[in-house]
């Protein structure tokens, strides 16, 4: 019993690290209905930028986050301006999807090129200690994690219901015509929308760095394991995408223990197959997004 419940425990920490990174995925496709495959990237850049602030400044990795998300922030903003927003008009929308993948490319390219392919190893400053929680041993920066991926949910909820903002933003995601005519400026919000995404992304990338060696190809593996989690959880639901990724850890944990380490991303992605075969609205009920969630 006790290895069961270590089992569940380390699976509800990876699902919180994998929440962490669906969340802004999530919240980009909420809005701008493009699905950004360069995710991964803006994480990958967030854990260099925590690796050199981290070891140039010899401060705290988490401390990072103030300066890092900012920059994420910037990143995502300029990506939605100046290469999604010019596209916006095509009438193919998969050129938008494919901006994002040569996006992806070009900054896991920049990274070997500026990096090389060594491994970057983030000073961990006490992130790694274990925590005792009755028979269960949680790394304290795993704690870290999955207080952050809840903290984040349920402020960016708050936002979306509490603020003019939010409400501007749900709007144009409901009905982008009838929102411009009210006055809100869709292309604005697209750009917020699309930084706010990428943000949420840097604030994992400083929590994420200290656990995890950081590499040009990092971001791919998690932002495969993002993408199940969004479609799990149902496109464009900022809670589904948070117990989506719950789910996802649990079944990466239970199957990497009781069916084999090397076969636990084939059951996850068999997962993935079989919600988008099967319902692919995802497990929490109809399609859910941010302009069903109520002023």
């Amino acid at each position: 019993m006790d290895t069961f419940l270590q089992i569940v425990a380390n699976g509800l920490m990876l699902g919180g690290l994998f929440a962490i990174v669906a969340v802004g995925l999530t919240l980009i496709f909420g809005i701008v209905k493009v699905i950004n495959f360069a995710h991964g990237e803006f994480l990958m850049v967030g854990m260099y930028l925590t690796f050199l602030l981290s070891t140039g400044m010899d401060v705290h990795p988490y401390l990072t986050a103030a300066a890092v998300a900012p920059a994420l922030f910037v990143l995502g903003a300029l990506t939605q301006r100046l290469l999604i927003q010019p596209l916006m008009s095509a009438r193919d929308e998969h050129v938008q999807i494919f901006a994002t993948v040569g996006l992806s490319t070009a900054l896991m390219n920049l990274a070997l090129l500026v990096f090389g392919a060594d491994i970057a190893n983030t000073p961990a400053h006490g992130v790694r200690s274990q925590v005792m929680l009755g028979e269960v041993r949680i790394l304290t920066g795993q704690l870290w994690v999955f207080g952050a991926a809840i903290l984040l949910v349920i402020g960016l909820q708050l936002f979306m219901k509490k603020t003019r903002t939010g409400r501007a933003i749900r709007a144009t995601a409901q009905n982008r015509a009838a929102a411009r005519l009210m006055g809100i400026n869709d292309k604005f919000i697209y750009i917020l929308t699309f930084g706010l995404g990428a943000a949420c992304v840097g604030l994992g990338s400083s929590l994420i760095a200290p656990l995890y060696p950081t590499s040009p190809t990092i971001g791919t593996y998690f932002v495969l394991i993002a993408f199940v989690c969004v479609v799990l959880g149902g496109l464009g639901s900022i809670p589904g995408a948070f117990f989506g990724a719950l789910v996802i850890g649990l079944v990466d944990a239970l199957s990497g223990f009781y069916i084999g380490s090397d076969l636990r991303e084939a059951v996850v992605f068999t997962i993935f197959l079989l919600i988008l075969i099967l319902k692919p609205s995802g497990l929490f009920g109809t399609r859910m997004n941010l302009s069903h969630v109520s002023p």
